[in-house]
């Protein structure tokens, strides 16, 4: 699964890179965790491609209440075309979220785990594979929530856990966004490893109420 994720980059920067046509402005974030208010990329109506923040944790629209979406932060690649849960958003409603790197915890000796950061070699942000969804309350508020598609690992992920987020290329993003469903399905695979790295960083990462730049620095020793 991917349960935290950072991204500092600035929003100026995040409209280019990302070709965007609106934004909502973004402080940056070291430790990201579901529940919370994410950006997230889609295409407006009027075929803008637009960024606003929706809740971490799919909330499918048929659902009775949106405390599901506390159980629905992931999706898994292999099956997200076919679960009730996810079946519909990833046939109409794909998104892309920004992120400068993710973490992932290795199992270690005596029952530890040890986070580790994951980011591109180039240093640029990328956007991870998602879904969104709107839910309707009974007092008639509109609920926007997504979650993060995973597949198997690449050589990077390997030694330390065997999922890993889906990536989308820049040369993919309208595909992802706009395409159907067989052109998206294509896309849910484990990213090229040679464009990754990773390293160890501070267990404090664990804790989600922490936060500061230092959370991705390599871990001294």
């Amino acid at each position: 699964m991917c349960g935290r994720f950072a991204l500092k980059t600035p929003a100026a920067e995040i409209v280019k890179h990302f070709g965007l046509d609106e934004a909502v402005d973004v402080a940056p974030r070291y430790n990201i965790s579901p529940g919370t208010d994410i950006p997230a990329i889609r295409h407006a109506p009027d075929g803008r491609r637009v960024m606003h923040l929706l809740r971490w944790g799919l909330v499918p629209n048929w659902a009775k209440d949106p405390t599901i979406g506390a159980k629905l932060s992931n999706a898994r690649g292999e099956t997200v075309a076919e679960k009730p849960s996810f079946r519909s958003a990833f046939q109409r409603r794909r998104c892309l979220v920004p992120a400068d790197g993710f973490y992932e915890w290795k199992a270690v000796e005596g029952g530890k785990k040890q986070p580790y950061y994951f980011s591109m070699t180039d240093g640029q942000p990328f956007a991870l594979g998602g879904l969104w969804e709107s839910w309707k309350g009974p007092d008639g508020q509109i609920l926007r929530t997504c979650c993060l598609i995973t597949t198997g690992p690449n050589e990077v992920m390997v030694p330390v856990h065997d999922r890993m987020p889906v990536i989308v290329a820049p040369a993919d993003f309208e595909d992802w966004l706009t395409g159907n469903t067989d052109n998206a399905l294509s896309l849910v695979r484990p990213y090229p490893a040679e464009a990754m790295q990773s390293w160890p960083v501070d267990r404090r990462l664990s804790r989600s109420v922490e936060e500061g730049a230092d959370l991705v620095s390599p871990l001294d020793g």
